[in-house]
């Protein structure tokens, strides 16, 4: 008999990738674009890839969100946050045209859904290819909020949107922390604008969870709350994925792997 996640983990698509290009976005963020027979690839804006990277020591699975996807083209563009020595950002320095690597999915549930009055996007430089990805497909008379962290201005991206989007930036002026209590404290300052949101909240786990449980003192649905942590120190690879108690009938939340790193 299938236990009750085996039963929620269907077979994901695999995709051989080919490296068409490779740039420094910022100083610290290098996009990558592959190309491969995507014909039949669909996905929603925030989801994420599971790469097989090759290393000296071997294969990392590594889970990568989509920065953008041109169908026309079959290319995807993923965006890897160079924060020192670990198996994706030294193959992202390293890729090179012709490169080849295997993707699985697309997968994940933080991305934009149902019907809202607004939408709000809170997370560091390891969502921000994510956010970026879920703001630029909102349409026209939609109304954005997003609120950023980044080491400083140089780590700033465009974001071109048909929607209304305020957006505000955070400068920490030096390495990560965990958790954030300047995005903690952006977000509880934040004011809910009336009707019905939904908030997309990724990035460091504790400060994923901080403001969650912000949010929702403040009245927000746990329906309406995406999030996700993408990282927490002392973990190689990994995703925290915030879900209630039970929710899987198991007695207690839930952590899948997935990456950053």
């Amino acid at each position: 008999m299938n236990s009750p996640i085996s039963v929620l983990r269907p077979q994901r698509p695999s995709w051989t990738l080919t490296v068409v290009g490779a740039r420094d976005v910022t100083p610290r963020m290098r996009e990558v674009s592959l190309i491969g027979d995507l014909a039949a690839f669909a996905y929603k804006p925030g989801q994420d890839l599971l790469l097989s990277l090759p290393t000296a020591a071997g294969t990392a699975r590594r889970h990568y969100t989509i920065r953008r996807f041109d169908p026309a083209e079959q290319r995807l563009d993923i965006q890897f946050v160079l924060h020192g020595a670990s198996p994706a950002a030294d193959w992202a320095r390293d890729a090179k045209h012709g490169d080849a690597l295997v993707a699985e999915g697309p997968r994940g549930r933080t991305c934009v859904s149902g019907a809202a009055d607004w939408r709000l996007f809170t997370g560091d430089e390891t969502a921000l290819p994510g956010i970026a990805a879920m703001i630029e497909g909102l349409p026209a008379g939609e109304r954005a909020f997003a609120v950023i962290e980044v080491g400083s201005t140089a780590d700033e991206q465009p974001i071109e949107t048909a929607a209304s989007l305020e957006l505000r930036w955070l400068h920490r002026q030096g390495p990560a922390r965990a958790p954030s209590q300047a995005l903690i404290d952006a977000l509880a300052a934040f004011e809910l604008p009336p009707g019905v949101g939904q908030a997309c909240v990724i990035g460091e786990t504790a400060t994923v969870r901080a403001q969650r449980q912000g949010l929702i003192a403040r009245g927000m649905a746990k329906a309406q709350i995406a999030a996700e942590g993408y990282w927490r120190p002392g973990r190689i690879g990994g995703h925290d994925h915030i879900i209630e108690p039970d929710f899987f009938g198991l007695g207690r939340g839930r952590e899948r792997a997935g990456a950053r790193g």
